[in-house]
């Protein structure tokens, strides 16, 4: 230590010593010592500098935090004073919706309230716990609104994850009973007030009887006693656990849900049934072992009034499930009425196809053939041009038949699906496995329980021809003209089965469309799309290939002001080529074929006909250049909606789609265009389509090479373009075809089951250019 004397704070030694600051004493003044030059400062604490600067301090964030609180709780406060709870709404009152066909006169009148409320002792324990498990679990426990779950639902609309529920019981009786169904900023603002405002002066068991009594379940039943009676034909307290569960699973979606009218939609019932379940056993309002023993109760027929009968009942169901389908309006808010509805129905055209269906269906059944109370009928009529539907045909009486015919997805079209595989081919210059392109006379194996092949080998399918007919070699437009099973099994597969299904999408078939599979059974048919749909799909080719989507409705409008409809764009669905060589063929079949009752049109006509499986439908599927329509005669057991053959209907062995289904679309197409002009059909073919080549008796022998001669024809065959003939002799060996009875060249393709499988290899040798695959082996 140096025996220097330490210098005092503040004293300065060398001149360069900045002295720290003395701890305050006695008397000593409080704060920071004064900067150089008097002045006072911050101390040593470096200042902000770089991305720091950014970060507001903890005093900006603090004052922040304690604005928004303060804009929030004097928002609270200022919406809890303004809004007051209002008298109840029009809903209880709701007016009706008007239906008009497009050239406004009225088709129908829906939307008379179907309600009786009930008090809540009047309802079962056990169906209020169900609509609690189904709707809000936690309804008694918890308050008016639930914030977590409204920002959840929030967030979760936002990001794409679709419209999220987030509304307890309290905010939907609300909305139900004193606003409206409308998704609106505003709406939910009052609804959230509303409803802390009204949990203030009810109790919980007026606010549940209120939700109970104005709820919308389907069928037009507002409240939980109008659908009881509507889906079970008894009052309320009458109600088991299993009926209640089901009438709460409605309240998520009333439509989607019922399953007599959406039969297709029964999965999904189903597991919404299951959820409800589920949830009251683990609220422990249902025992494990009773539930166990539940099965899913079917509801019975839908009753309507007769305002609905007839055909406006179909009409009203198509428009409303377009309408909610293409989310032009939800179906709560439609329930409540007032909207004007156009459709695209053309009332001429309407009473036509209900004319021409009850001439050659309805009014040949007897109420002494048992069959004839299965059989059921649907039809629909498309403009090509614009794809507006302008006649639909439900059945016979929306108050006795209620599942509409004409929109059911879950019949099988049968042969009408084959355009559909040759439109394919020509799409993707397909070939057979050979490499020959197919057109319309490209020559294929014919024999019946031809086992189809694949690029490696037989695929172990060989379906049936109808009546089991052998018909040897045979061009496409024959096995067109006489729907030859083995054939378009086999095409198919050559054109590949994703490719045809691709194609049958773009020609207007829903994707999902049940059992539309990507195998060579696709060509048979097994698909079960709509009346509609077909329709739909027909109209395309009938448009040279261009595509519309169909609609049902013109506009729809509520106290002068429109919804938007859904924008529909023509868009090429297949190449002009594909879809007039289609057309060609299909038109030979109307000219040559299985077909040749719907020449009573008199007018240019193309078409197909169908048969499902075992007989259960019968399809007729064609279309003018101005005019597309599919009929359809279907078998359903009335008591039991089991679908059945139509075997000895309307006094018929058998029905196929060149019966009453042709001559029906005959009828309505004739009286539908009676008037205009006769337009013919302007095709522009694909290459190789327009003149017939057949081959000579040098190319049917065999060759040492086994590669057949390409010399064509001296002389050109004498059959008009675009009409294929048929190759009149089989080969030797083979059994020669037999002419099949009933209609003229062996009616429409039947679908069939798989049989058992043949060596067709080594065959191929003998085949000229333009065949398909092999023929069987001559027996000795």
């Amino acid at each position: 230590m140096s025996d220097e004397p330490q210098q005092q704070s503040g004293a300065s030694g060398d001149g360069n010593w900045a002295p720290r600051d003395l701890p305050a004493g006695p008397g000593a003044p409080a704060g920071p010592a004064a900067a150089p030059g008097g002045k006072k400062g911050r101390g040593n604490r470096p200042k902000r500098t770089g991305w720091r600067r950014a970060v507001p301090t903890w005093r900006v964030t603090l004052a922040t935090l304690l604005v928004v609180a303060l804009v929030l709780i004097g928002g609270f406060i200022a919406g809890y004073s303004l809004v007051g709870i209002p008298p109840a709404n029009p809903t209880a009152t709701a007016q009706s919706n008007v239906y008009l066909y497009e050239d406004g006169s009225v088709i129908a009148r829906d939307g008379d309230i179907n309600r009786e409320n009930v008090s809540l002792s009047q309802v079962p324990l056990h169906v209020q716990h169900a609509v609690l498990a189904a709707e809000d679990r936690n309804f008694y426990s918890e308050r008016a609104v639930d914030i977590k779950a409204m920002i959840r639902a929030g967030w979760n609309t936002l990001t794409g994850k679709g419209r999220q529920g987030g509304s307890t019981i309290t905010q939907q009786f609300v909305k139900n009973y004193y606003l409206g169904q409308e998704q609106t900023v505003l709406r939910k603002i009052k609804e959230f007030f509303i409803a802390i405002k009204l949990n203030r002066e009810v109790s919980k068991s007026q606010i549940f009887e209120g939700y109970l009594n104005t709820s919308y379940f389907g069928r037009n039943a507002y409240g939980i006693q109008a659908a009881a009676q509507a889906y079970y034909g008894k009052d309320i307290g009458e109600i088991t656990t299993a009926e209640g569960a089901y009438l709460a699973s409605l309240l998520n979606a009333p439509s989607v849900y019922d399953v007599v009218v959406h039969p297709e939609n029964k999965a999904a019932a189903v597991a919404r049934w299951n959820y409800v379940l589920d949830g009251m056993v683990k609220e422990n309002w249902l025992s494990p072992t009773e539930r166990a023993t539940m099965t899913f109760p079917v509801p019975g027929k839908v009753k309507t009034s007769t305002g609905l009968s007839g055909q406006r009942g179909y009409i009203v169901q198509a428009v409303k499930d377009y309408l909610t389908t293409h989310k032009v309006i939800d179906e709560k808010t439609l329930a409540t009425g007032g909207y004007r509805i156009t459709t695209t129905l053309e009332k001429k055209k309407q009473n036509a196809l209900v004319k021409a269906v009850n001439d050659n269906v309805m009014s040949q059944t007897s109420k002494e053939r048992t069959a004839d109370r299965n059989v059921r009928a649907g039809g629909a009529s498309i403009d090509p041009a614009n794809g507006r539907v302008v006649a639909l045909y439900g059945g016979i009486d929306y108050t006795k038949q209620y599942v509409n015919n004409a929109t059911r997805r879950d019949y099988q079209v049968g042969s009408t699906f084959k355009p559909f595989v040759f439109t394919s081919a020509v799409v993707n210059d397909a070939t057979t496995r050979h490499g020959r392109r197919i057109t319309p006379y490209t020559i294929y194996d014919g024999s019946n329980k031809r086992m189809v092949q694949g690029p490696d080998g037989p695929t172990g399918y060989a379906p049936a021809n109808e009546d089991d007919i052998d018909y040897g070699r045979i061009t496409v437009g024959a096995a067109t003209d006489k729907s030859v099973n083995a054939v378009y099994a086999q095409m198919a597969e050559d054109v590949g089965p994703e490719n045809v299904k691709r194609t049958a999408i773009a020609l207007g078939i829903p994707a999902t469309t049940p059992d539309l599979s990507a195998t060579p059974s696709i060509a048979l048919g097994t698909a079960t799309a709509s009346v509609l749909d077909m329709t739909g799909a027909y109209a395309t080719l009938a448009n040279h290939g261009r595509h519309r989507a169909s609609t049902l409705v013109v506009s729809i409008s509520k106290n002068g002001e429109d919804l938007a409809l859904p924008h529909r764009n023509t868009e090429r669905a297949v190449s002009r080529e594909a879809a007039d060589t289609t057309t060609s063929i299909l038109q030979s079949v109307v000219d040559n074929g299985s077909g040749t009752a719907a020449q009573g049109a008199g007018r240019p006509a193309a078409g197909k006909t169908g048969t499902a499986e075992e007989d259960k439908a019968a399809w007729f599927a064609g279309y003018t250049p101005d005019l597309a329509t599919v009929i359809a005669v279907m078998g359903q057991d009335p008591d039991t909606g089991v679908q059945t053959p139509l075997y000895g209907a309307l006094g018929l062995p058998r029905i196929n789609g060149g019966g009453a289904p042709a001559q029906t679309w005959a009828q309505y197409t004739g009286a539908a265009l009676q008037g205009t002009t006769v337009q013919d059909f302007d095709l522009e073919l694909q290459r190789g389509a327009e003149e017939p080549r057949l081959p000579t008796d040098l190319e049917t022998g065999p060759t040492e090479t086994g590669t057949p001669s390409a010399t064509p024809p001296s002389t050109p065959p004498s059959s008009p373009a675009g009409t294929p003939p048929t190759v009149p002799t089989p080969p030797a060996g083979s059994e020669p075809a037999t002419e099949p009875t009933g209609p003229p060249f062996g009616g429409d393709g039947d679908v069939r089951g798989d049989h058992g499988t043949e060596d067709n290899s080594g065959i191929d040798d003998f085949l000229p250019r333009g065949t398909d695959s092999t023929l069987p082996t001559p027996s000795g």
